[in-house]
């Protein structure tokens, strides 16, 4: 299982860092205000640069998703793979669906950290 942070730096760039999951234990121990959202995306598609829409962690339940931020990385994530999506200002990432198989993805608020 990958873990995967993004999120906006002093540069006003989104990054990406890798999350254990012991700290991801304590990030799941943070839902938020909002509902949890179930995400269908045909695939292949592609979301050109923009924000998280809030605090959330994101699963990958079906499909393999990219995202890339402004210097070029790039994360996959498979099945039951998690982006902790935490870039709320800033550029922002790109978001794509590869393949075939159309992507589905559950999204669960954070709260904001204390």
């Amino acid at each position: 299982m990958k873990i995967v942070r993004v999120f906006s730096g002093d540069d006003g760039e989104s990054h990406f860092e890798d999350v254990t999951p012991e700290a991801m234990a304590a990030i799941v121990n943070r839902v938020g205000p909002g509902g949890i959202t179930l995400g269908l995306r045909p695939s292949p598609s592609f979301s050109d640069y923009h924000n998280a829409p809030r605090r959330q962690y994101v699963v990958n339940l079906s499909g393999t998703a990219e995202f890339e931020c402004a210097d070029g990385s790039k994360v996959q994530l498979e099945p039951g793979d998690i982006l902790v999506a935490e870039d709320l200002d800033g550029h922002g990432h790109i978001a794509r669906s590869l393949g075939d198989t159309p992507r589905a993805s559950l999204a669960i608020p954070l709260a904001d950290p204390t």
